[in-house]
């Protein structure tokens, strides 16, 4: 009988290592935990996304509802609307609808005189897959009453 060096004097046991079934339920349990581990890794993939779209949106609308305050034809009291680029939207339909009106008219309120303008901005897109969306933002701005028009 030879024996190796770090075998002397020791006798080899025949229960020693793992059987089959051992190493069969071992891998099953982690089969089991990397495909939750990935379906976990596609959710969030998924709710990024989507906060992409959101924060798009709202930059988006920040950018238009500073145009809007800063454009002196606007009607007083009524809405406008428009679409964005594409490239703008990152390749999603999506617009705008802007809504004013005046906000909180004095007692004696006449043509010329400067109140406060409400302007609420919706802004929506429609991904690819789901509903349409919305975001709204609300800002206020000094206007005049305009002077009457006409005989």
């Amino acid at each position: 009988m030879s024996a190796t060096k770090g075998n002397v004097g020791k006798a080899v046991s025949p229960a020693a290592g793992f059987t089959l079934l051992e190493v069969l339920v071992a891998t099953l349990i982690m089969g089991i935990a990397v495909a939750g581990l990935i379906a976990g890794l596609s959710q969030s993939v998924k709710n990024a996304s989507r906060l992409t779209d959101y924060d798009r949106a709202a930059l988006l609308g920040r950018t238009k509802m500073n145009d809007l305050l800063l454009n002196v034809n606007l009607p007083f009291d009524g809405s406008t609307e428009g679409e964005f680029d594409k490239t703008e939207t990152g390749g999603v339909p999506g617009g705008w609808r802007a809504s004013l009106r005046p906000f909180d008219l004095p007692p004696h309120a006449g043509p010329g005189m400067v109140i406060l303008q409400r302007i609420a901005l919706e802004i929506w897109w429609q991904p690819v897959t789901g509903t349409r969306r919305t975001i709204e933002l609300t800002s206020y701005r000094p206007a005049q009453i305009p002077l009457p028009t006409g005989p």
